[in-house]
């Protein structure tokens, strides 16, 4: 029993002939057609499809990759894109490929591989101009073109790999060793400060024990009536029992001693006492007359 209806599914269409001859495009919903005269010739679908394809080509610098393109297109929306699409090609995804293949065969090999790299969204878009402009003749609407990856060959990618991470070992070595000098710097700065810290309190430490010393040989000079070189060796006498004193009360100190006895503690005042003579008499000897030296007058 011939039919006399058909049924054309959402986002598609379906191409009625008469004996062979072209009559419409019915579209989506519940459609008549006449038994024995009219068929369905074949239907077209209006979703958007992708079209994935690996492109071989070769860079500037002589290197081989392989360029992986992802199109999305689809069947246009008007009877006469419908139309188009059905009687004009009869694989559009060979079609597409090859524009494509042109299009990237005569882009990649003018780059080199990091121009390539750094370029892709540019090519795709040359690849998506060429394709709706060539594909719009025969029905098809190019929705985008997109290079999902570009992959050269595994030793290429293994040398790329060596020469960034030889590249972040140098940086890598370059801060650490900015950071030892910077350290050795702040070091060598932190010492001198202590050393002229230390040296300044060293010299501190001298003026006071000279101003002691000088105010005890005062002292002792006006209170006791002591001539000025006794009252020097007695201060020296002094200083010298009170290091024996601190040697004896630190163990931990490494000292060398000379012999001693009690005895010898007169002769290192009279030693004291003999080089303070020795240095006057030499005082005396600069100033007498014919040594072009005049002494100054006692004062009243």
């Amino acid at each position: 029993m011939p039919l006399f209806f058909f049924t054309v599914e959402q986002q598609e269409r379906a191409i009625v002939e008469r004996f062979g001859k072209f009559v419409r495009v019915a579209s989506p919903g519940l459609q008549r057609k006449s038994p024995f005269v009219e068929s369905v010739a074949g239907r077209m679908s209006l979703q958007v499809e992708q079209l994935n394809a690996d492109i071989e080509t070769k860079t500037q610098d002589n290197v081989f990759v392989v360029v992986k393109l992802a199109i999305q297109y689809m069947v246009g929306a008007s009877e006469e894109k419908v139309k188009d699409a059905f009687y004009k090609l009869d694989d559009p995804a060979v079609q597409m490929k090859s524009y494509a293949f042109d299009v990237v065969r005569s882009h990649i090999p003018t780059m080199d591989l990091d121009e390539a790299y750094a370029d892709a969204d540019t090519i795709a878009k040359h690849i998506q101009d060429t394709l709706q402009t060539q594909m719009a003749d025969y029905g098809y609407e190019i929705i985008k073109a997109l290079i999902t990856n570009i992959e050269p060959d595994q030793r290429v990618k293994d040398a790329m790999n060596n020469i960034n991470a030889a590249r972040r070992n140098q940086e890598a070595a370059t801060a650490q060793g900015e950071g030892d000098k910077t350290l050795r710097i702040k070091k060598a700065e932190a010492e001198s400060e202590s050393m002229r810290l230390h040296g300044e309190g060293v010299a501190a430490e001298r003026r006071a024990i000279a101003q002691g010393l000088k105010d005890s040989l005062s002292l002792i000079s006006a209170e006791g009536g002591i001539d000025p070189k006794e009252a020097m060796g007695l201060v020296a006498l002094t200083q010298y029992m009170d290091t024996l004193r601190s040697v004896g009360e630190n163990g931990n100190m490494t000292t060398l001693l000379l012999p001693h006895s009690p005895a010898a503690v007169g002769s290192l005042m009279e030693q004291v006492q003999e080089g303070m003579l020795t240095s006057n008499l030499a005082a005396d000897a600069a100033t007498r007359p014919g040594n072009g030296i005049t002494r100054p007058a006692p004062r009243p």
